[in-house]
């Protein structure tokens, strides 16, 4: 293993940025505690506090702290998501590759991203994930909402929500310029500025992430000439919040993201490349200064397009073929606004207003989709009880009603929960959810894939999500748990189907059984003297189609996740062990049946040290990605036609499977000011 000379150059480069910042700061902020002890200004946003009031009336919900992605070493968001309990998150590749989630057994596309409450999922194919575009430097937490989440969140939020919130604003004048090396030839460097003139809040942060990446499949073909998977990522962003009035507030938000993404198979790839380009703004007027009424308005941008080249290899000369040429567009523009209302009319009842527009326009000239565009309109209604009848206990129940250009769907939603003590509280969360067709499963034209069925129905599942759990006292420490039963039915599930002579290459049908997702998570934590730390989960999901005998692809039936931590306030030091443990998951390569590709542990360790004692503002972190450099898969088994099967059109196929992160050791260093 070998660290690039730019890796190098790009710390020294941080370490003597942050420097010149710490002797021009040093003396004006020698008072001050590191950044965690700056004051964030959270507003009081509806839209800013939806997860946590959602929270208060029986929904579940997990936070990601900042800190936890520090001490994790995280590069993008998946790294940062691997310990939530009750989600199966693997990328791909590596960072800021595709990602396969299943949230309480659910599949990647019944999963909503959000960013700032912007939503990101591409409507061109469901099963992507945004992960390829989200540098974890920016994250100010992660809240990950597990259940069905349409009411507010609308499609695709039919298992949960991840929405990651960034920087957020204070009143003082703070920042950070981060750098690590990895040992892949991984170089990041980042950084932010916040602060306050008057009423005129801001925050600007940016971030360069780029590695020449690791071999990502465990068989290759001769053929095959690029073997690495690396990626090349800018992202810049800024946030402005100006007071208006005490209890009124405009807040808008711009993030532009650059990245050139490799995009390679086991064989004949010469040259295959995403260069990204992304677009996401937002406008927001909110309004918390009565108990009356509070209200929100918003619009959002969101610009997503990728150019596209692959260059293949000939056989048997290797001359370059182009499938592809450089420019190929494949992308989506996504562009609407909401507005909410909170209105408490009188005693004992609160009640939420909202409408949701939403217009999806995108085209695909590489997998073909012709160009196609969407509309949404959704209304909301929400009833909540207050504190006025009971502080213990709350009860919340609401309609969302959908409208697209070829569908409407009305779904429900109805959640509690009662705080017997602080040992003990009980919280459930039902109702439906659904998840529109993709414009793929819609408007497929491509002849060498399944065709598009413009006839297909919106998927529609009834969710349960019951728990309980608490805090009890033992001794000077304290111990958390939460157990939880899940179940989800999913009716007209879309899936592809290969019964039609008229399509050879298959097409997507709605299915006539129902599918079923049930299980139960157990989450156990202690906080001991000392500054130590233990968590830990499990979770079982039984997903099956009515009928069938085995478990659905690419959807882990158990696995358990343990971290103990060290992190002593009095101390400048700290340390986390990190495991993931995933039971069986099974994939279906063509022509070699199905396997198992789970049954495996990782381990992660991380270390840091504040080079300057108690104040804190000078950090250095070494963490260690799969400590015992296990070889796994992330996204199972596939297989692929050999170069001898290309050569004498014999269709001979290999086996493999993509290789998940190798050990690798990353070394990081931070300045706070």
């Amino acid at each position: 293993m070998k660290i690039a000379t730019v890796s190098h150059a790009a710390l020294a480069a941080a370490m003597a940025l942050a420097c010149t910042v710490q002797a021009h700061t040093a003396q004006a902020h020698a008072e001050e505690a590191d950044e965690a002890a700056s004051i964030v200004v959270t507003g009081r946003s509806l839209e800013e506090t939806l997860p946590q009031q959602l929270s208060r009336y029986g929904n579940d919900v997990a936070i990601v702290s900042e800190k936890q992605v520090k001490d994790s070493g995280a590069v993008d968001v998946t790294k940062a998501l691997e310990q939530v309990p009750g989600l199966y998150v693997r990328a791909r590749n590596g960072p800021f590759s595709y990602v396969d989630v299943s949230l309480q057994g659910s599949r990647t596309q019944d999963v909503l991203w959000t960013m700032d409450g912007i939503r990101l999922n591409n409507r061109l194919y469901g099963g992507t994930s945004p992960n390829d575009t989200l540098p974890a430097s920016m994250i100010e937490r992660i809240e990950v909402l597990r259940g069905g989440e349409s009411l507010f969140y609308g499609t695709q939020a039919s298992a949960g929500v991840i929405n990651v919130v960034t920087r957020g604003f204070t009143d003082d004048l703070n920042g950070q310029v981060n750098a690590s090396v990895d040992t892949w030839g991984g170089t990041t460097l980042d950084g932010y500025l916040r602060g306050a003139v008057g009423d005129h809040r801001f925050v600007a942060y940016a971030s360069h992430n780029r590695s020449e990446g690791y071999l990502p499949f465990s068989a290759y073909q001769p053929s095959l000439t690029d073997r690495h998977l690396g990626y090349d990522l800018w992202s810049v962003g800024l946030k402005y919040q100006y007071e208006i009035a005490p209890d009124l507030a405009l807040n808008a938000q711009y993030q532009h993201t650059e990245a050139k993404l490799d995009n390679l198979s086991p064989t004949r790839i010469r040259e295959s490349r995403n260069d990204r380009n992304e677009e996401i703004a937002s406008l927001r007027l909110d309004y918390t200064g009565s108990d009356t009424v509070q209200f929100f308005l918003k619009g959002y941008f969101h610009d997503w397009k990728t150019a596209y080249v692959q260059i293949l290899n000939s056989l048997p000369a290797r001359n370059p073929q182009v499938i592809y040429p450089a420019g190929t567009f494949w992308g989506y523009r996504d562009w609407g606004g909401s507005a909410v209302a909170k209105l408490h009319l009188h005693p004992g009842l609160e009640y939420l207003l909202g409408y949701d527009f939403q217009n999806f326009s995108g085209r695909d000239d590489v997998l073909l989709i012709a160009p196609t565009s969407e509309q949404v309109h959704a209304g909301i209604f929400q009833v909540r009880t207050t504190d006025e009848i009971s502080s213990k206990g709350r009860l919340a129940a609401g309609l969302r009603y959908n409208r697209t250009d070829g569908a409407k769907k009305t779904i429900w939603n109805v959640s509690g929960r009662y705080d017997f003590a602080d040992a003990l509280y009980v919280e459930a969360n039902g109702g439906t959810s659904f998840v529109l067709p993709d414009a793929s499963q819609l408007y497929g034209n491509d002849p060498c894939c399944e065709t598009g069925n413009p006839n297909l129905k919106a998927e529609q599942s009834l969710n349960l999500n019951l728990s309980g759990g608490g805090v009890l006292p033992l001794g000077t420490a304290q111990l958390r748990w939460k157990a939880t039963y899940f179940n989800r039915r999913i009716s007209d599930m879309i899936d592809t189907t290969y019964d039609d002579p008229a399509f050879p290459n298959g097409t997507y049908a709605n299915l006539d059984g129902k599918v079923r997702s049930q299980g139960a998570e157990l989450e156990l934590g202690a906080e001991l003297p000392g500054g130590w730390n233990l968590s830990a989960s499990y979770t079982y999901a039984r997903v099956r189609q009515k009928g069938a005998s085995t478990q659905l692809n690419r959807n882990p039936k158990q696995y358990a996740k343990a971290s103990l931590a060290y992190a002593p306030e009095d101390r400048p030091f700290g340390a986390s062990l990190n495991l993931n443990w995933i039971g069986d998951v099974w994939s279906t390569a063509s022509g070699f049946g199905r396997s198992n590709y789970g049954n495996y542990a990782l381990v992660d360790f991380g270390a840091y040290l504040y080079l300057d004692g108690a104040a804190r503002r000078n950090r250095f972190g070494v963490n260690v990605e799969n400590l015992f450099d296990k070889e796994y898969a992330t996204r199972g088994y596939a297989s692929a036609v050999t170069d001898q099967g290309v050569l004498d059109g014999s269709n001979s196929r290999f086996l493999y499977f993509n290789r998940g992160v190798p050990r690798t050791l990353r070394m990081s260093y931070g300045l706070s000011f």
